[in-house]
């Protein structure tokens, strides 16, 4: 596999890294492009979508060994599924596959070109494989069924952040409703449910703790 280029955003670990790409809103990334890639003319056209797929490499997750079943956290994690089913990492080829908006285009920056998007359920540096547009007309499927994904507990978790913690820190409006959407996906294994536990994820070289009592997510 060929690395045209990376995805640089505020994500150096993977645990609270959202599920899926698109559910967290204010989530921005920047892909930068390979030194051999950054050709204006690549790019040429791809300003008139307003989304596209981002196909890339799970660098973080490679292993010698696949397993036919994975356990999926949304399902507790004690119940398996078949590999194909799921969008589980761990597969024979460790790629995957991520809608985004595109939020702007610089052709002619010091790192060429560089597509600002919003939405990517990526790790910051993750090697970027392929980039293609994203078409309504086809990729779209209302009537789609959802599989087993419907017995999982999507209900959203509610948020608190005391004023003292927002007070602590300069994240920008943006970044803090990005925090607040990933808390309230609920970025936990769902077979932990520890009201004492507190859990933690890196968000722009800031380790935000935070509990879970109930239907609540807390900042401490």
């Amino acid at each position: 596999m060929i690395t045209i280029a990376h995805i640089y955003n505020d994500f150096n670990g993977k645990f609270g890294i959202p599920r899926q790409s698109g559910l967290v809103e204010g989530l921005e990334a920047r892909i930068v492009f390979c030194p051999e890639y950054r050709n204006a003319d690549a790019l040429r056209g791809l300003e008139g979508f307003s989304h596209i797929w981002l196909l890339w490499d799970f660098s973080q997750a490679h292993t010698e060994k696949w397993s036919p079943t994975v356990r999926p956290p949304r399902l507790g994690g004690n119940k398996r599924m078949g590999v194909w089913a799921t969008r589980s990492p761990f597969r024979p080829n460790n790629i995957g596959l991520s809608s985004v908006r595109i939020l702007s285009i610089e052709l002619d920056t010091p790192e060429g070109p560089v597509i600002h998007v919003e939405g990517a359920d990526l790790m910051n540096g993750t090697p970027i494989l392929d980039i293609k547009p994203y078409l309504p007309f086809t990729d779209s499927h209302p009537e789609a069924s959802s599989g087993w994904t419907r017995e999982a507990n999507n209900t959203p978790l509610n948020v608190v952040i005391p004023d003292p913690v927002r007070n602590s820190y300069s994240f920008t409006a943006r970044q803090w409703k990005a925090i607040e959407g990933i808390l309230a996906g609920d970025p936990r294994p769902h077979y932990q449910d520890d009201p004492a536990r507190i859990y933690s994820f890196e968000f722009n070289n800031i380790t935000i703790r935070f509990r879970v009592a109930g239907d609540t997510a807390i900042v401490e």
